[in-house]
């Protein structure tokens, strides 16, 4: 899976998340997003782990400074 896919392929798991579209770009941050908190880090994580098949180690839950970083995690553990 390409960092692109994984983008686009993020958008439905953050309408669920936050209950709207968020305007997903490889820079958007926390702080870019209203109500984006430990536990809606969280839920988001736990989404994500049960869309692609993959499991998230802390490590790299702690080293996500963006939605850029998120996509490539995804593109690197996600099935091909």
């Amino acid at each position: 899976m390409t960092e692109d896919a994984a983008l686009a392929a993020l958008a439905p798991l953050f309408e669920d998340v936050f209950g709207e579209p968020v305007p997903l770009s490889p820079g958007l941050t926390a702080e870019d997003v209203e109500g984006w908190d430990s536990t809606r880090m969280i839920e988001l994580v736990i989404a994500v782990e049960a869309r692609f098949g993959i499991k998230l180690t802390t490590r790299e839950v702690d080293g996500l400074g963006s939605v850029g970083d998120l996509a490539a995690v995804i593109a690197r553990k996600a099935p091909r």
